[in-house]
């Protein structure tokens, strides 16, 4: 049974938040380490903080001995059970001291103190360090800590821990070493790696004049695969220094990578800990994605030393106060990494992709929820990628200038403190004469907003006068919502598509008019540019729509203009193939299309996003009831017309995109092989794979090969099943290259694929201890949404069983996948009782996680 498993299923509430009754000022943690049994001594320096007993959390910990103040304790001085240690009638000012022995081989959890291939690492957040010795394990309780470690060399060479180096060494062939950080922090930004790991050292210089040691550790063989993680750490330093005025505050910075992650990294204070997906690149094994991944998580992390660590969350409901303001700051980062438009758009689909879908369905939940069940369930798009958007409307509503500002007072007044989001509210609030009280409901209330609007000109005053309406549907625990605080980016464009006016208008009231004196009749309104607020704008023509893809000068409207018409196109042929009618191309959108190409040149990496059609999931959102086969059918039939309707033009972009280099990660190289790739999809779907078996040959990069193999698995036949077979005999031995290799075939449109799916379950390959292994294969089947609702219902069936045997080992990742059976509901009645069967059937599992319980009781609600 797993660690999660525990009878208690009672919710936390904010509303219950209390401070603890004591703090710990300093804390000395002593580990003898090994994989099967290992000691950790702790020595807490205590203060009373509040009334009340002291009690420490902790599980799967083997009490050895405590004692208060020098004096051991018998077991009638305390309270042990399987959550926690409580000791009454403790000092005001105590010291308490315990030691206990954990097993980190058995921890299949992966959270606290466990075993990764042959080293030890770490994962506290949110609640790991509680299996690692006794502790008040919660975000407010800050300490400054020094570990002393002690191991086999032989085994465990590198010994690494959070802040500065003070000793290291071996004696009698055991590896010793000291840290301390000299920095207050919570618990879960402990991080211990023990392990036999060989490292890619530089150095960076502060602006103040610091010179700071910089390491990345991996397994050896990987050191020649960290060039890039290392440039991005340092280039997200200089930023860091540049745009907010940060700089890094301790003497070494480390990154250790391992295999078996949960997440993607842990921004743990100066050793932070990679999935080695996030660490290791290389142009022969790595996509230009998995760069810019690497880019981006990079960053994330390094982010969070100030946003996150410096600055922590007073309790886990201000999640989104270091998770959402860090996506906020690894988004802008990017952005003047690569082409802003281009990035804006990727995280404006992923965010439509899935956190409107949570918004409009069962898991429905505030950037600040109000209760939990299992802290590891809110680790969502809400609490990341809205919270950073909720970020971003403040400096639209407040302007950039005022937004450092405000980031500075933020920081200064929180320093080495542990806040909440009124915290952030009120720094920015304070250095404005905007009124944001009413902005605070972003964090209050889940939902999309819906936004409408009409539009009137009086020829004789020469006004426009827009009309703005919100609506947010209702969502679970929440049947009434308040107006919100909407920053609604406009243009107004002429007749040619050239502004004449342009601001920022803060929509406040359920409905309100602005009016404008302007000099001529507005050809058009440009709404919410650049995405200026999470909402869905309804009500768009498709005249209007054709007319802004067109002309719009904010790159984002324009790409969405051109989504939001092919999405129309393509619902009204997804109505007419459920009668029985033929499907038939849209002129409007082949012209789109085809203007697209021919602007190409202009910026190949936007044109690549352009040339995209909305995806399945987002189709599905608009319709009321789903039919996954009818728009899997008519979006290929789309993309079959418009590769024959534009054959010469795709072939065209094809041979003019051919010369970026392979090794070139720059982002026109990126940007010229995507849009290369975007038209070897299309020729691919028009003329047969003989394109695509001919790029997997001559491939010289892995972006290259891998967008050769994924056009190919979708026709059965000897040219899939001899690039499989290349693909894995010439990278079996890279976990994460063949991770590609279960993802290509789990997204693939084929009419096998489920039955190979199945067959890849029990492959010698898969395994279910790494999270990676298993976000690859079943992940990667949950978003393919033909494949994964085909009507016999056998891959809910797959998907369950897979719930049910990892979350006896590792219910946080078990937990994540029941999500793709949540929107039950929007199906046909067929699929609806086949996958309310699946749920059933997974809470009738007796000893059921709490994590796993949770999303799925509330998936059935």
């Amino acid at each position: 049974m797993a660690d999660e498993q525990i009878p208690s299923r009672n919710p936390v509430n904010l509303a219950d938040y209390r401070a603890p009754a004591y703090q710990v000022e300093h804390v000395a943690l002593d580990f003898e380490l090994a994989p099967e049994a290992t000691i950790v001594k702790a020595r807490l320096q205590l203060r009373r903080n509040a009334p009340g007993p002291l009690k420490l959390d902790g599980r799967k910990l083997e009490l050895l001995s405590v004692s208060l103040n020098g004096e051991p304790l018998g077991d009638n001085r305390y309270t042990l059970d399987e959550d926690s240690l409580t000791i009454q009638d403790v000092p005001d000012q105590a010291v308490l001291e315990t030691s206990v022995r954990i097993n980190p081989a058995a921890n299949s959890e992966l959270s606290g103190l466990y075993t990764s291939g042959s080293g030890l690492f770490t994962q506290c957040e949110p609640e790991g360090f509680r299996k690692v010795t006794f502790f008040p394990d919660r975000p407010d309780v800050m300490a400054r800590y020094r570990v002393r470690m002690r191991a086999d060399a032989a085994k465990f060479p590198i010994l690494l821990s959070n802040g500065n180096k003070l000793s290291s060494g071996v004696e009698n062939g055991i590896a010793h070493a000291e840290w301390e950080d000299p920095h207050p922090k919570p618990s879960y930004l402990f991080a211990l790696v023990a392990a036999d790991l060989v490292s890619l050292k530089d150095e960076f210089t502060t602006r103040s004049g610091r010179k700071v040691d910089l390491g990345i550790w991996v397994e050896r063989g990987d050191e020649a695969r960290c060039a890039h993680a290392m440039g991005a750490l340092k280039r997200s330093m200089k930023w860091d220094e540049d745009i907010f005025g940060l700089e890094y505050d301790l003497d070494i910075f480390n990154i250790a990578a391992v295999s078996d992650f949960n997440a993607g990294a842990m921004e743990n204070k100066g050793l932070n800990i990679f999935n080695t997906a996030y660490v290791l690149a290389d142009a022969n094994s790595a996509t230009d994605m998995d760069f810019q991944n690497v880019e981006r998580v990079i960053a994330h992390e390094y982010f969070h030393n100030w946003t996150g660590d410096r600055v922590t969350c007073r309790d886990w409901f201000q999640l989104s106060l270091k998770e959402g303001l860090t996506v906020f700051r690894d988004q802008e980062y990017m952005s003047d990494q690569f082409s802003a438009a281009v990035k804006r758009i990727a995280d404006v689909r992923l965010l439509r992709a899935t956190q409107f879908r949570d918004d409009a369905g069962p898991l429905a939940h505030p950037v600040r929820p109000a209760s939990y069940l299992e802290i590891n369930n809110f680790y969502t798009t809400t609490i990341y990628e809205k919270g950073a958007e909720v970020v971003r409307m403040y400096r639209t509503i407040i302007g950039r200038e005022a937004f450092r500002r405000g980031m500075e007072a933020y920081i200064a007044k929180n320093d080495n403190a542990a806040a909440t989001v009124e915290d952030f509210w009120a720094a920015m609030q304070s250095i404005t004469d905007i009124d944001l009280k009413q902005f605070m409901l972003w964090y209050e209330q889940a939902g999309t907003p819906e936004i409408t609007f009409d539009e009137s000109w009086d020829d004789a005053a020469q006004t426009f006068t827009l009309t703005l309406r919100q609506r947010t549907a209702p969502t679970p625990g929440q049947p009434e919502k308040q107006p919100l605080l909407i920053p609604v980016a406009i243009g107004l464009l002429n007749q040619t598509g050239e502004e004449i006016h342009a601001e920022t208008l803060l929509l406040r009231e359920t409905e309100q008019s602005f009016t404008f004196k302007l000099p001529q009749k507005p050809g058009a309104v440009s709404l919410f540019r650049h995405f200026s607020a999470p909402v869905k704008l309804k009500g768009q023509s498709r005249a209007r729509l054709a007319f802004l893809a067109a002309h719009d000068s904010d790159l984002f409207n324009r790409w969405d203009a051109l989504q939001q018409y092919a999405s129309a196109v393509l619902l009204d042929s997804v109505a007419t193939h459920q009668i029985g009618q033929p499907f038939t191309l849209d002129e409007g959108l082949k012209d789109a299309i085809a203007a697209t190409l021919r602007d190409a040149t202009r910026d190949p990496a936007f044109a690549a996003e352009a040339l995209i059609l909305p995806m399945e999931s987002l189709l599905a959102d608009d319709m009321t009831v789903v039919d996954p086969d009818a728009i899997h059918l008519v979006r290929e039939a789309a993309r079959k017309a418009l590769g024959q309707a534009l054959s010469a033009e795709f072939h065209a972009v094809y041979e003019q995109f051919a010369n970026a280099a392979p090794d070139d990660v720059s982002g026109p190289a990126m940007g010229a092989r995507a849009l290369r790739n975007a038209a070897l999809s299309y020729l691919t779907a028009a003329e047969g794979p003989a394109f695509a078996a001919a790029q997997f040959t001559a491939a010289g990069n892995m972006t290259e090969k891998l967008a050769a193999l994924t056009n190919l698995v979708d026709e059965p036949g000897p040219a899939r099943e001899s690039a499989l077979h290349a693909f894995y005999t010439e990278w079996e031995h890279n976990r994460l290259v063949l991770d590609k290799w279960f993802s290509v075939q789990a997204r693939s449109n084929a009419s096998d694929t489920l039955t190979r799916v199945q067959a890849l379950a029990s492959h010698a390959a898969m395994d279910l201890r790494n999270p990676n292994r298993v976000r690859a294969l079943i992940g990667a089947f949950t978003a393919n949404p033909w494949k994964f609702h085909d009507k016999s219902g056998a891959g809910y069936k797959l998907l369950a069983d897979f719930v049910l045997r990892l979350d006896e080992t590792n219910p946080q990742i078990a937990a994540r996948f029941v999500t793709a059976l949540g929107l039950w509901r929007r199906f046909d009645t067929k699929r609806q009782g086949l996958m309310k069967a699946e749920l059933e059937r997974i809470l009738a599992r007796e000893q059921l996680s709490r994590n796993t319980y949770e999303l799925a009781s509330k998936a059935l609600a």
